[in-house]
């Protein structure tokens, strides 16, 4: 092992240890296993702000992924799909019936870092690929695993593959079914069916929403409340009402030698041979006015100031998260984003310090723009898959926010073996 490795190993093995699963259920939530490996995304035609769903069949169509591992060598990486049901656990079916081909690839675009005092190697692989690709509707899991040790998953990301064969439509705002509120978001789904044969909607189809792309926020409609005509609606159902949250909150570290957006400072450590950036001191925004930020609903871009290549050129910064709060009792505060995976682990999780009367939390992040927020999760539910997270004791609740929800229509008629997605919709909230 190198003694850039060396050195670089103490401030990561903190910083990719995966929530594990529940008991009896297989752990397929996006996680990475291993320290040397950072800053995974998933996109759909690399557009930062589209739901990674790949449409069946569609040439156009194209799931990238994007990690970095720390170090100065490159590693000979493969990748394979497991296919899964709705829940996210795998599926009945057979490799052959899944994935066309063999179900292995070689991961081959990749290049080094460039004038960056943290070294990586950063890598790219594209769906459907030559030798790889899915062959059915539904949810996968792709993972990333050495050439010569399969048995050992390195990393592993979530994303979807939908027969598009019907239409959602739909709106969510703060009319809510309980009243005048200022502090709830409802929704209005209608599905067509277009191309899709639903025998039986009220049994044969399921629907679920998600609001930010968070898994804990997940919702199943297990039928509709009426029909009109061939229109299938989904309306006026306490599943649909959600708490409104908040606008996430920013920062920008696309300068490592001054405080961008966000920011309170940046300096260089030579203990780490690093930089870093301490973020403005945050304070709870519950019982407080909304105040309307245009947001990237917890994603980030990875971004260099002075680089044509920012997946090279941006240095990992160790940014210093403190938020200004009394302690919660019988309960964590976790970092929320795509910084995070959107899980909630010891990677993300603040220290509490009694002494200050504030959280803390620090995390090398390569070099971009950010969103976040501060979830509250109790810590029973700690380590439970699907546990849900609350915004509302730090962030609050606006009816006014502008969420993101996430809407999947899935289908299983009698004797099948797996959940299809036959139609995926984004829908954004007005006030």
């Amino acid at each position: 092992m190198t003694l850039f490795r060396k050195l670089t190993l103490g401030f990561l093995l903190t910083a990719a240890v995966a929530m594990a699963p529940e008991v009896g259920a297989a752990n397929t939530a996006t996680s990475l296993f291993d320290p040397h490996f950072r800053t995974l995304t998933v996109t759909l035609n690399d557009q930062l702000m589209a739901d990674p769903v790949l449409t069946l069949g569609d040439p156009g169509s194209r799931i990238v992924f994007s990690f970095d591992e720390i170090g100065d060598d490159r590693s000979y990486l493969r990748c394979r799909l497991v296919h899964c049901n709705a829940d996210w656990q795998p599926s009945a079916l057979a490799e052959m019936e899944y994935v066309e081909g063999f179900n292995q690839a070689d991961i081959e675009d990749y290049g080094f870092s460039s004038n960056t005092f943290v070294h990586y190697v950063n890598y790219h692989f594209s769906l459907p690929d030559e030798g790889l690709a899915p062959l059915v509707a539904g949810n996968y899991l792709w993972q990333v695993y050495d050439a010569d040790d399969p048995d050992r998953v390195l990393l592993q990301a979530r994303f979807r593959v939908s027969e598009n064969t019907a239409f959602v439509a739909g709106s969510a705002d703060g009319r809510t079914d309980r009243g005048f509120n200022d502090s709830l978001q409802q929704l209005s789904i209608s599905l067509s069916p277009g191309g899709a044969d639903i025998p039986n909607p009220y049994a044969d189809i399921f629907v679920e929403v998600t609001r930010n792309m968070r898994p804990d926020t997940s919702r199943i409609l297990h039928a509709p409340s009426r029909m009109q005509g061939s229109t299938i609606i989904y309306e006026h159902m306490p599943q649909l009402i959600f708490p409104a949250g908040n606008e996430y909150r920013r920062f920008e570290t696309v300068r490592n030698n001054y405080p961008g957006m966000g920011v309170e400072e940046t300096f260089f450590s030579d203990s780490d041979n690093m930089y870093h950036a301490r973020l403005a001191t945050a304070e709870p925004r519950a019982g407080r006015n909304y105040s309307f930020d245009s947001t990237q609903h917890g994603r980030f871009k990875i971004d260099e100031y002075n680089s044509t290549d920012p997946d090279l050129g941006a240095d990992y910064i160790m940014t210093h998260f403190s938020l200004d709060m009394p302690e919660i009792p019988g309960a964590e505060i976790y970092v929320e984003g795509d910084l995070s995976l959107r899980g909630f682990s010891d990677t993300n999780r603040m220290k509490y310090l009694p002494e200050e009367g504030i959280y803390t939390l620090s995390i090398p992040l390569k070099q971009g723009s950010y969103n976040y927020q501060y979830v509250v999760v109790d810590k029973d539910a700690r380590g439970v898959a699907g546990s849900p997270a609350d915004q509302s004791a730090v962030e609050g609740d606006h009816f006014e926010t502008i969420n993101e929800y996430n809407v999947y229509v899935w289908m299983r008629t009698p004797g099948s073996r797996y959940d299809r997605l036959i139609a995926s919709r984004t829908i954004q909230a007005t006030p």
